[in-house]
């Protein structure tokens, strides 16, 4: 087996064999095939695409590189969420105790951001003494007596995957469908949940900007895990305006624990009982009601012993950064668009994501939003608040927001789109 071969195959729009696609994954994880062939063979895949049976061949080719864990042990059903990203994607800080407090393990292996997404890790490492590293044994052991753990992805789960995740990020290839699925799904089976419920994110802020390439990857991911045993459903939902009040680490933070008090805005609070319903359904725990969970503050508590299991604070007090920038509404009316990427982007630029991944990042950087499309604002008055401990970024993030939102004159109609658009069984 050559690697030549292989790109030259999926080059001239041939369909790879199994072999073929075995032998890559093993001589690129072991670096017989250098990254600059992998770039190629990565192109050819986004250019010409793969068909189901070679995406399924290349998810256990990346499962096979690495371990397998097994939850077996647990006295409870496990379920899991995957969200492809967005801007002030909060929704797993909250989910993952919601689920576990009625019932379900929720063993939730979570990134970092990158580019104008943000990352479940950098939000939770803004909270003091919190540790996203564990060992295969502490997550377990987390798992076992909070019923919730969010951590990192152990060197030992789909090695193969990292890798490439890494090349993909800086060659182009990211928006690879089949390369997305087999990348999300081989952690996740590899991972060893019964049940795992997608939120594939469609808008300006996501990858997938329309809803046709949205539905064709949720349908390949689908496919995915139900063809490797696990229950697998996905929700498509709304990215063209940024999630909540927040996009930054520490301010989503504050923002998801005033969901778990019983509060927080609205699409924040609908979106996640939308998905903890599933997660509990696919589970097959039927009686329990996440709505009340929140309210009876059940969920709080298994936070506050899922922060506390990992080594943080609760308690303690979250980072601030030291300058702020107001930006104001430029007339009067109704807002009726709010652009998420360029939201995302400026909270990158202020410090909350990162260009490479070894970049550190700012635990208090971000926007803090005062309005939402649908509501009615003054002209002068704050439209949002830029967050940095470094003010020459204001220019930059500034720039990023021109143009980002639309006031639309008194008494213009509006009508807002559903924060869940489909889903996908």
């Amino acid at each position: 087996m050559d690697v030549i071969s292989v790109i030259r195959t999926k080059r001239d729009r041939g369909e790879l064999s199994p072999e073929q696609i075995d032998w890559v994954i093993d001589a690129y994880t072991r670096g017989v095939v250098a990254d600059e062939q992998m770039s190629a063979l990565a192109m050819a895949i986004l250019l010409n695409g793969m068909n189901r049976a070679e995406i399924a061949r290349w998810t256990a080719a990346m499962i096979a590189s690495g371990e397998r864990m097994n939850f077996d042990s647990l006295s409870r059903p496990t379920a899991d969420k995957h969200s492809t990203g967005g801007v002030g994607d909060k929704i797993t800080l909250p989910l993952a105790p919601l689920v576990a407090a009625c019932g379900a393990a929720v063993p939730q292996l979570s990134g970092r951001g990158l580019g104008h997404t943000g990352g479940t890790l950098d939000k939770l490492e803004s909270i003091p003494g919190w540790r996203a590293l564990l060992s295969n044994e502490e997550m377990l052991n987390v798992l076992d007596t909070t019923g919730a753990v969010i951590c990192a992805a152990g060197d030992g789960l789909a090695p193969a995957d990292k890798k490439l995740y890494a090349l993909r990020d800086v060659t182009g290839t990211v928006e690879a469908i089949p390369l997305i699925a087999s990348s999300i799904m081989s952690k996740k089976i590899a991972e060893g949940t019964g049940s795992l419920v997608l939120d594939v994110k469609v808008g300006t802020g996501a990858f997938m900007k329309n809803i046709e390439d949205a539905r064709e990857l949720a349908s390949t991911m689908v496919a995915l895990g139900t063809d490797s045993g696990v229950k697998t459903i996905a929700l498509l939902t709304d990215m063209s305006t940024p999630l909540g009040l927040t996009a930054g680490n520490a301010l989503e933070i504050r923002e998801s624990v005033e969901v778990l008090a019983g509060g927080g805005p609205s699409d924040v609070v609908e979106l996640t009982l939308a998905l903890a319903r599933e997660m509990l359904d696919a589970a097959g725990i039927k009686d329990a009601d996440p709505a009340k969970a929140l309210a009876d503050g059940s969920a709080m508590d298994v936070w506050r012993r899922m922060i506390s299991a990992q080594g943080g604070d609760p308690d303690a007090a979250l980072p601030v950064a030291r300058e702020q920038h107001v930006v104001t509404a430029s007339a009067s009316g109704v807002l009726t668009r709010l652009d998420a990427y360029a939201v995302g982007v400026g909270a990158w630029r202020l410090g909350a994501g990162r260009a490479r991944k070894e970049d550190p990042v700012q635990a208090g950087a971000g926007i803090e939003l005062h309005a939402k499309p649908g509501d009615t604002v003054t002209a002068g008055q704050p439209l949002m608040t830029l967050h940095t401990d470094t003010p020459e970024k204001f220019e930059y993030a500034l720039a990023s927001l021109e143009g980002s939102y639309d006031v639309a004159p008194a008494g213009t109609a509006f009508s807002a789109t559903p924060i869940v658009l489909d889903r996908i069984a």
